[in-house]
């Protein structure tokens, strides 16, 4: 099973397709912790999605519709001002995002099928921080988002010196002060806003980094080249053989090295151990990595 998926995403058309399902999911993931764990609770993180999130709590107007509205204005506004910096997958995220809001909350009504009562305030704000920054770190991780900050960001650096890192921290705070305004929220209600959005970020990092780790595998055996064409045939990587000379041996010995993301590292020694169970190798996690197939070297 696992063989056919991998043989799938290898084409083209199935990475499309793995992409698009990826970021969906992701996008599931942060609508279901919002719908479940933080507006039922009063409790509004920052983003489009809090905006929508207090329009809903003080009118009932659906979360996914108000929530495409508000992205659609931002999206032409920035299609205005920005020209073609949008691409397709904002579009696409906030298309995502609102219909998983409206069939959640409003189509099945997700929320009555969990007891709420089991969770106080400050451990919904954790569960949902944690769910919908794991959501929204796969989304980031296959190339998508789900819109919002980022878009108000991209227009409002274009005239001022600072980073979006800091404009959207500026406008999730604002909007998770406002969250005030609804009947029965207080300061404490503002006080579990910052943990979701902290909770939130932490999550995305942890998801976006931990995908991006990469390890640098040094292999030392007889059988290098054996395990060269191996993992080159199979599992399609890039192989390096170093010349090298065993000290106490005094013998010329090649030297296997291959970098390899965190989901392809198990693969690799898998495929180093059919070869030769008695290879000797070392294994490092690499600060960064650079270059074809890799993260890109920015000025």
């Amino acid at each position: 099973m696992k063989n056919s998926i991998q043989s799938i995403k290898e084409t083209s058309t199935g990475r499309l397709i793995w992409k698009y399902f990826m970021i969906a999911f992701g996008i599931f993931l942060y609508a279901f912790a919002w719908s479940v764990f933080l507006i039922p609770k009063n409790i509004v993180g920052g983003g489009v999605v809090g905006i929508a999130s207090i329009i809903y709590i003080i009118t009932g107007f659906p979360v996914g519709i108000s929530n495409f509205a508000i992205n659609l204005i931002l999206l032409l506004i920035g299609f205005k001002i920005l020209g073609g910096k949008f691409g397709f997958d904002t579009i696409i995220g906030s298309l995502i995002a609102s219909s998983w809001f409206l069939l959640l909350q409003q189509v099945i009504g997700i929320e009555q099928y969990f007891d709420l009562n089991k969770f106080d305030p400050f451990m919904s704000s954790i569960i949902g921080g944690a769910i919908s920054g794991l959501g929204i770190g796969l989304c980031f991780s296959n190339g998508g988002n789900s819109g919002g900050s980022d878009v108000i960001a991209l227009i409002y650096t274009k005239f001022r010196n600072v980073s979006p890192g800091s404009v959207i921290f500026v406008v999730d705070a604002i909007v998770i002060v406002s969250s005030i305004i609804i009947p029965e929220n207080s300061i404490e209600s503002i006080i579990y806003g910052f943990i979701v959005m902290a909770v939130f970020t932490y999550s995305i990092d942890l998801v976006v980094e931990g995908n991006k780790q990469s390890y640098q595998i040094m292999v030392f055996s007889q059988k290098n080249r054996e395990i060269a064409d191996l993992i080159g045939k199979d599992i399609k990587k890039g192989v390096t053989l170093l010349n090298g000379e065993g000290w106490y041996s005094k013998q010329d010995q090649k030297v296997l090295m291959v970098i390899a993301r965190k989901a392809e590292k198990v693969e690799i020694m898998r495929a180093i151990k059919r070869v030769d169970p008695s290879a000797f190798i070392s294994v490092a996690k690499t600060q960064g990595v650079f270059g074809k197939n890799f993260d890109d070297l920015k000025s």
